[in-house]
């Protein structure tokens, strides 16, 4: 069942709860953290991993969200001391801008972390406007082909998207290049963090894998599996086009789908309609994700396009092998099980690479992971470091 959208009342009464907790001398320090739509999207997932491994005796998040979220904040991160504030959506400019001026003002934020990507530009001029002295853009995401209008957008904005910010943040060089700049990456300009995963959890293990696939009646099944929003972005259309050529070969094939979103209902007809009933599984928003990588047998990510996509990631770190779109950032490869091909290739194509990847014995792959900078706990004193070398201050000593 899907969540409603947010009301104006949820903002007071959280706002409520919250004005009862004082903190001495504003320590922790609170940064602001702006997220935009909650839609268990692959950028509020970063951003929870990072907090959930900081140090909150020094350092809480305040996440600035719209008011047209399709998502709930999450209980336990508020358990942990963080806290949501609901603002109009990007859509009414002028409130949306205002709502966040007084709220920057009144909370005397040092730092505001916008993860808008082009739409920053809007948050932090309301962060320049209220006085905040550390304004930094992250960029997570690039263009694609296909969305006109959105992309239209994307390049309008993104001479603007600097011009309020002190610091420049990206999930990939890649990402980095496309919003800041071939110039501002190679002068150092652009400060890198990784989209990492508490690789601990996705370690391959071959009685979690027997466990999960007993409970999801997956036992004597070549399972694929996709995780991912239902957006254009992520195309599953072809997706479900490439499973319906690996179908035609090996009837044991099952095509597991994680997560929600706008277009999921068409991904569903789509199924119905190429006779795929049964052996397409449409598991929505989960909270288990860790265990369904043990399940699978192969990860397929067609996106038509991403800054450094943390299911990748994530799945690598499972030991599982991946075919991807070429779109995809050649940065995503961390490990040898890694298969890029074109979108024009063709669905039959991605099909057959699908089964050529299958590994004989498939292992843990998390040290491998973890030499390439994606241990959450260890990017998380990096932010924490950065944090504080950016406000300079007793408070932030080691």
């Amino acid at each position: 069942m899907k969540a409603k959208h947010f009301r104006t009342g949820l903002n007071s009464r959280l706002l409520g709860r919250w004005a009862q907790k004082t903190f001495m001398d504003n320590y922790p320090m609170r940064i602001a953290q702006v997220i935009g739509k909650l839609s268990a999207g692959g950028v509020e997932s970063v951003v929870y991993n990072y907090y959930r491994h900081m140090d909150h005796s020094r350092f809480q998040f305040d996440f600035f969200i719209d008011a047209d979220s399709v998502c709930l904040p999450r209980q336990e991160l508020i358990d942990m001391g963080a806290r949501y504030f609901v603002v109009p959506p990007y859509q009414k400019l002028p409130q949306h801008i205002t709502a966040l001026i007084r709220l920057f003002r009144e909370n005397r934020y040092q730092i505001v972390h916008s993860h808008m990507n082009t739409l920053a530009v809007f948050s932090l001029f309301a962060a320049w406007a209220a006085g905040v002295p550390v304004r930094i853009c992250h960029n997570h995401s690039t263009a694609g082909r296909g969305e006109i209008a959105k992309n239209v957008m994307k390049y309008l904005l993104r001479p603007f998207a600097k011009v309020f910010a002190t610091d420049y943040c990206s999930c990939s060089r890649y990402a980095g290049k496309w919003l800041f700049g071939r110039r501002a990456m190679e002068r150092g300009a652009v400060t890198v963090f990784h989209n990492a995963v508490d690789l601990d959890r996705f370690r391959f293990r071959p009685e979690a894998r027997s466990v999960a696939r007993k409970e999801l009646n997956l036992e004597d099944q070549f399972v694929v599996g996709h995780v991912g929003r239902f957006c254009f972005q992520k195309n599953h259309e072809f997706l479900i086009d490439i499973f319906a050529e690996v179908y035609k070969c090996r009837k044991d094939a099952v095509l597991l789908l994680v997560g929600d979103g706008p277009l999921m209902e068409s991904a569903r007809e789509k199924v119905r309609r190429m006779g795929l009933d049964g052996v397409v599984r449409f598991l929505s928003v989960r909270d288990d994700v860790d265990r369904l990588y043990q399940a699978m047998d192969v990860f397929v990510l067609p996106s038509r396009y991403e800054g450094l996509p943390v299911v990748g990631v994530e799945a690598q770190a499972a030991g599982l092998p991946c075919v991807v779109s070429d779109c995809v950032t050649g940065e995503a490869r961390v490990t040898e099980n890694v298969q890029f091909l074109s979108l024009d290739a063709g669905a039959k194509r991605w099909a057959e690479e699908i089964e050529k990847s299958l590994v004989p014995a498939r292992e843990s792959a998390v040290s491998i992971v973890e030499k390439h900078g994606f241990n959450i706990t260890l990017a998380a004193s990096e932010l924490q470091r950065f944090y504080c070398s950016k406000l300079g201050g007793g408070r932030c000593v080691e």
